[in-house]
């Protein structure tokens, strides 16, 4: 397949969003642990971010990072990482095959976007779970109080909602490395469901869904095979 393109400084069809330079942080590698949070650091904080790689993250002005990632999520139970550190559960990640502390959760994520200036989106788990953890995390993030997961919230020391408007609906969800795999009708589904349920609670907050996860997978073109 060819492609042409002319480009002119002169020619405007529409404004970029700015949320195409977006990143991600997943519990990757450095990504989070001794990345973006590592007590004792030289240059951590109270909370234990790195204001090294907090300078880093503002030189490049990121305007909205995903959390928790990337092939993480599919197997992420969130409510792993609420609530008193100490009491948090250590889970085996089957993404990349590591110990999981969860001493970083939606609490710490919420306050290291704050402080490197960068807006939330956040990702729900579609591949070992689905709609009723999606409802429970976003009423969670979102509704202002007087429900029992917005009341858990307040209990662990966050009083306002975050509003979080831009949400994930599962992660490379066709990719055989994938936790809870998903041809494309499958995911379709459960997707739509999801969305419906999400949208339910606020019909304004936006939500994106999984394409195909590489050029060279069988799934890419099966809307134009009768699948």
């Amino acid at each position: 397949m060819r492609a042409n393109v002319t480009a002119h400084k002169d020619y405007v069809i529409a404004k970029i969003d700015p949320r195409l330079y977006g990143s991600f942080i997943e519990h990757l590698g450095r990504a989070v642990y001794s990345g973006i949070y590592e007590p004792g650091h030289a240059t951590a904080d109270e909370h234990g971010f790195r204001q090294d790689v907090i300078e880093l993250v503002k030189d490049i002005d990121v305007p909205v990072t995903r959390y928790p990632g990337g092939n993480f999520v599919s197997a992420y139970n969130w409510e792993d990482g609420i609530g008193p550190k100490e009491d948090r559960p250590t889970r085996l990640d089957l993404a990349w095959h590591t110990s999981e502390s969860n001493e970083v959760g939606i609490h710490e994520f919420a306050e290291w976007a704050e402080q490197a200036g960068t807006e939330m989106m956040l990702a729900v788990n579609l591949g070992s779970r689905g709609l009723d953890e999606a409802r429970a995390f976003l009423e969670y993030v979102n509704h202002p109080g007087g429900s029992y997961w917005s009341d858990l919230r307040k209990q662990n020391g966050r009083e306002a909602p975050w509003n979080v408007k831009l949400w994930c609906l599962g992660n490379e969800m066709d990719g055989p490395w994938q936790i809870g795999q998903k041809t494309a009708a499958e995911y379709g589904r459960v997707a739509f469901e999801t969305a419906k349920a999400m949208r339910a609670f606020d019909k304004n907050i936006e939500l994106v869904v999984c394409g195909s996860s590489s050029p060279k997978m069988a799934t890419l073109y099966d809307e134009f095979n009768g699948y």
